[in-house]
C-alpha cells in the first residue's frame, strides 16, 4: 500500500551472479577434496575442473540458447534433440581429454610408520609387511562405460537444472514486465480520469463567473484569479500524478469559495478542515468529482439547500464526509450520480487503492452523503 517510487532490481543480472557464486563453489570443491598430508594432487584436479567445465559448457549452452530458442518457442522435439547431442558431444571431448590429455599419476605419499623397531615403508615398496598390518587398498579405475554413464546421469540433471533455473528466471522477468506495463497503463487510465472530470469542472466554474460578471465586477475578476489559481493547481501540482494535501485542501476552498458566490443565503455551505494538515502525498483532485454532484444535485433556487464538506485525520486514516440537501423535484435528477460519474470514481478508487479503501453512499428523503476514507503514512504517498 505505500506508494514508493523504487528502481526495479536488474533480473538478468541478479542471475547471472547467482549462478556464477553457484559454479564457483562447485569448482572449488575438487581443491579441497584432493588435499591429503598438506599436498595437493593437482593432477586429479585437473581433471575434475576438465570433467566439471564440461558441465558447465552443457549448462550455459542449454540454459541461455536451447531453452530460449527451442524449449520457449516451443519446438520440444528439436530441444529434446539438441540437448540429448549436445551431452554427447560434450562429455565424449570431457573424457578423451581426461584419459588422453590428463593422465592420472599416483599421488606420492610420505614413508609409513611400521611400528618401534621397524624401518619405514615406501608405499609400492615389496618389503613384506609384519604380521597382521594390511596396505591401504587402492581403488580400482572404472571402466570406460561407468565413466561415460555417470557422466550422462549428471548431464541429464545439469540441463534440468538449468532449465528449471531459466525457466523461473523467465517468469520471474515476465511477472516484472507484466506489473511495469499494469503501471504504465494505471498513469494512462489515471491521467485520462483526471480530463474526463476537468472539462465538466471549468465549464460549471465559467458559468459560475458568467452570472457574476452582471451583478458583480469586481468579484468576477476575483473569481477570475481564484480560477486562474485552480489552473495553475492542475497543470502543475497534479503533473507528477500526486499531491500535498495541503494544497489539494486549498484547491478545495477555492473551488467551495467559487461556488459560494453564485447561490443565495438559502444556500448554507460548511467546510470543517483539521487544524492540523499532515505532510502526506495523496492522488490530486480525490474529492472534486464528489463536490461537482454536491452542487449540482444537492442545491435548490427554490428551497433551503445546503453542502457540508468535512475532512477528518484518524490516526493512519483519511476520512471525507460530504453531504447535501435533497429535493423531491431533484428525486429523478440524483439518480445520475450513479451512473458514468461514479463508475469513474470507483474505477480510479479501484486504480488507486485496489481493495484498501472505502466508499460509503448513503441517502433518504431529505439528504444524501458520500463517505471516503482512504489510508495515509505522513511523508510518503498514498498508493500502491
Amino acid at each position: 500500500m505505500k506508494y514508493i517510487q523504487s528502481k526495479s532490481p536488474n533480473l538478468k543480472a541478479i542471475e547471472i551472479a547467482v549462478l556464477t557464486l553457484i559454479w564457483m563453489s562447485i569448482f572449488s570443491i575438487p581443491f579441497f577434496q584432493n588435499r591429503l598430508y598438506g599436498l595437493v594432487d593437482w593432477s586429479n584436479v585437473l581433471v575434475e575442473w576438465v570433467r566439471m567445465f564440461s558441465f558447465l559448457v552443457i549448462f550455459v549452452i542449454n540454459a541461455y540458447y536451447f531453452v530460449p530458442k527451442l524449449l520457449f518457442q516451443k519446438k520440444y522435439l528439436p530441444y529434446v534433440g539438441y540437448a540429448f547431442l549436445l551431452i554427447l558431444v560434450v562429455i565424449g571431448i570431457s573424457i578423451l581429454l581426461q584419459h588422453f590429455l590428463l593422465p592420472v599419476e599416483p599421488l606420492a605419499m610420505p614413508p609409513m610408520d611400521l611400528g618401534p623397531g621397524m624401518p619405514p615403508m615406501e608405499l609400492g615398496s615389496k618389503m613384506p609387511a609384519p604380521m597382521g598390518f594390511r596396505t591401504p587398498h587402492l581403488q580400482e579405475q572404472k571402466s570406460l562405460l561407468m565413466i561415460f554413464t555417470d557422466n550422462l546421469i549428471i548431464s541429464i540433471l545439469v540441463v534440468g537444472a538449468g532449465t528449471t533455473i531459466k525457466m523461473l528466471s523467465q517468469w520471474l522477468y515476465e511477472e516484472k514486465r507484466r506489473m511495469d506495463v499494469e503501471k504504465e497503463q494505471l498513469k494512462t487510465e489515471l491521467a485520462l480520469l483526471r480530463h474526463q472530470v476537468s472539462p465538466h469542472f471549468f465549464m460549471n466554474t465559467l458559468n459560475n463567473i458568467h452570472a457574476m460578471i452582471d451583478i458583480n465586477v469586481e468579484t468576477a475578476k476575483d473569481a477570475i484569479i481564484r480560477l486562474s489559481t485552480l489552473m495553475r493547481y492542475l497543470l502543475y501540482d497534479t503533473a507528477q500524478g500526486h499531491t500535498s494535501l495541503k494544497k489539494e485542501v486549498e484547491f478545495i476552498e477555492s473551488y467551495i469559495t467559487l461556488m459560494q458566490l453564485r447561490f443565495s443565503k438559502k444556500v448554507t455551505i460548511t467546510v470543517d478542515l483539521p487544524e492540523r494538515i499532515p505532510d502526506i502525498q495523496i492522488p490530486p483532485m480525490m474529492y472534486i468529482s464528489f463536490l461537482e454532484n454536491a452542487f449540482k444535485h444537492g442545491v435548490s433556487y427554490q428551497f433551503e439547500s445546503f453542502v457540508a464538506f468535512k475532512l477528518e485525520i484518524n490516526e493512519n486514516i483519511l476520512n471525507c464526509t460530504i453531504r447535501n440537501s435533497k429535493h423531491k423535484s431533484k428525486e429523478n435528477q440524483d439518480k445520475s450520480y450513479s451512473g458514468i460519474g461514479l463508475t469513474n470514481i470507483r474505477k480510479s478508487l479501484e486504480l488507486l487503492f485496489k481493495d484498501d479503501y472505502l466508499l460509503v453512499i448513503k441517502e433518504n428523503d431529505k439528504e444524501f452523503e458520500v463517505q471516503l476514507k482512504i489510508p495515509f503514512y505522513e511523508n510518503k504517498m498514498l498508493s500502491h
